[in-house]
């Protein structure tokens, strides 16, 4: 080919852009997420210039004050009409601004708030060389053992990178649920999953199991982003599109304009099936849904047990609210295929959780595996493809959550000479050393068992009859034989603590300072009038529960 013929086709291909529209972003309707990822910025910031003795104050007062003005700001659109008469695509198609997105980003962000204050917490641990220490590590660059790590701990070192992270996770959960098209999707993705792998590593106690739970995280975590990156580039293949709605019309063979290019993709069903298969397969990684459940437990037991927490409650409300938005939004003609699968999944999910919970030794791995069989129940109520299964699901994961970190929290509080004792045997007899500790965390076991007059109770209804309407009824036959074999070990927990002897080498309770105080109050109070009048939040929820196309 002639140089002359080369210079003509660079010089047509170039032509028609006469110019580049700028962006057109609604920084209005984006406003939570921005508060959030500026005071993470600030955060870095505090870091550099701020004196060490008075970060810790600094960095609490800048993610307090941020997450506070970043749920007053999901209230004022919420309030103004966005999550319903309102509702529409923002950022140029790439986030949307509904009832769901806004729902979720509020509870995600009550639940960061309630985590942060068990992140803060600083009076469990004993006082070392005259410093006030929590949960984190001294230096986290510092090999576990070594010198460098001894002289960090005698210098009262304390990790507060910790609440920038904190931020930055919570930032990427904002946008994960609210995301318009898969690209936004992965950017989100990324942008919570990287603080979280960090925040597994920093454990001040049993540093090297914290830092095997990390990589442990790290590896299946880029493994399952690799699958929907993967999933992405196929669907994006097969529909010309990243947007969720261009996709969604391609799948109902009601996209208006097609181009060759397009037409010869739009007959590849394999395209579509197998990216549509690495996309949620992605996502319930995130979820922790059975097969894709292996880290849950390892990293749940490694981590520091206030990032357990956040991590446990948060990344299931993100991951799930993204589940439904692209099962429901991009993939509703698709129905037909994926629900028999998801049928599959929702099965093993809640059978598996509860049949290899009742053999755990450990208190934070038995709280992993009920997490898993909890994924499976929210599933039953994604199955529903109804209005009232977007809704049941909102409920659920607005209970849940506050549920899980208050039992986290409550988990920091039982101590013995290693730090927290989290294997079952050491609680025996907790009832008796510390009457009301004992009781807020029956409280937690019995919401998660799903006893009426606790949230768990409304929330395992609320699905479990919209799966019914659904046509899943078998699915909800075994949600409930899977709640009865969960409910044996909740049960056998709290019969552990009231009814067993004390052991004379056991565990202690440490007094927590307000702020840890705080976030188990809130677990309980949340959980006892979600339990007890359920109706104005289901209806909240109810009236959240429409996606905007």
């Amino acid at each position: 080919m002639s140089a002359t013929a080369v210079h003509s086709l660079w010089t047509t291909a170039a032509e028609p852009i006469s110019k580049i529209d700028a962006p057109k972003i609604e920084y209005g309707q984006l406003a939570p997420t921005l508060i959030i990822v500026g005071a993470a910025i600030v955060g870095i910031l505090v870091e550099a210039f701020v004196p060490r003795k008075s970060r810790y104050y600094v960095q609490m007062f800048v993610s307090v004050v941020a997450i506070a003005a970043a749920f007053a700001a999901v209230v004022a659109l919420a309030a103004d009409g966005y999550g319903t008469t309102k509702a529409h695509i923002a950022a140029m198609g790439a986030i949307a601004v509904d009832g769901p997105a806004l729902f979720l980003q509020g509870t995600i962000l009550l639940a960061a708030l309630v985590g942060l204050f068990t992140f803060a917490e600083r009076r469990l641990d004993p006082v070392v060389h005259g410093n006030r220490v929590d949960s984190f590590a001294a230096q986290a660059a510092s090999v576990p053992g070594s010198e460098s790590e001894k002289a960090a701990v005698r210098a009262g070192f304390t990790t507060t990178e910790v609440f920038p992270l904190l931020l930055f996770a919570v930032a990427g959960m904002l946008i994960f649920p609210a995301a318009n098209d898969l690209l936004t999707l992965f950017v989100a993705l990324e942008v919570f999953s990287l603080p979280l792998y960090l925040l597994c590593a920093l454990a001040r106690r049993k540093r090297l199991m914290s830092q095997e739970a990390a990589v442990k995280y790290f590896l299946l975590g880029a493994f399952a982003s690799a699958f929907t990156l993967f999933g992405i580039a196929l669907l994006y293949g097969y529909a010309g599109s990243m947007s969720y709605a261009t996709i969604a019309q391609v799948v109902d063979g009601t996209v208006q304009d097609v181009n060759p290019a397009l037409a010869g993709t739009m007959g590849n069903d394999a395209l579509l099936l197998v990216g549509a298969a690495l996309l949620v397969m992605g996502l319930l990684f995130k979820v922790g849904a059975v097969p894709f459940h292996m880290w849950t437990p390892d990293v749940y037991q490694g981590a520091p047990t206030p990032v357990t927490g956040f991590m446990a409650a948060a990344t299931k409300v993100a991951a799930f609210g993204a589940l439904l938005r692209v099962l429901y939004v991009v993939l509703p003609g698709l129905r037909w295929d994926w629900r028999p699968v998801m049928w599959a999944v929702a099965i093993i999910t809640m059978l598996g959780g509860a049949i290899v919970a009742i053999t755990q030794t450990d208190i934070k791995r038995l709280l992993a595996y009920s997490s898993i069989a909890h994924a499976g129940f929210i599933l039953a109520g994604v199955i529903a493809t109804t209005p009232d299964g977007v809704s049941s699901v909102l409920f659920y994961l607005a209970a849940y959550s506050f549920v899980t970190i208050g039992a986290f929290a409550v988990v920091t509080l039982v101590r013995d000479a290693g730090g927290e004792a989290t294997h079952l045997s050491k609680w025996a007899g907790l009832g008796r050393r510390s009457p009301l500790v004992a009781a807020v965390f029956a409280v937690f076991l019995l919401a998660f068992a799903g006893i009426p007059l606790t949230s768990g109770f409304a929330g395992k209804f609320a699905v479990f009859k919209a799966a019914a309407e659904g046509g899943a009824a078998p699915l909800v036959v075994v949600g409930v034989i899977s709640s009865a074999i969960a409910a044996f070990f909740y049960i056998r927990v709290i019969v552990l603590m009231f009814f067993s002897e004390p052991r004379p080498e056991g565990p202690t309770v440490a007094v927590p300072s307000p702020l840890t105080m705080t976030a188990i109050g809130v677990g309980v109070a949340v959980t006892l009038v979600l339990g007890v009048a359920p109706q104005y939040f289901l209806d909240l929820a109810g009236q959240a529960g429409v996606f905007v196309r």
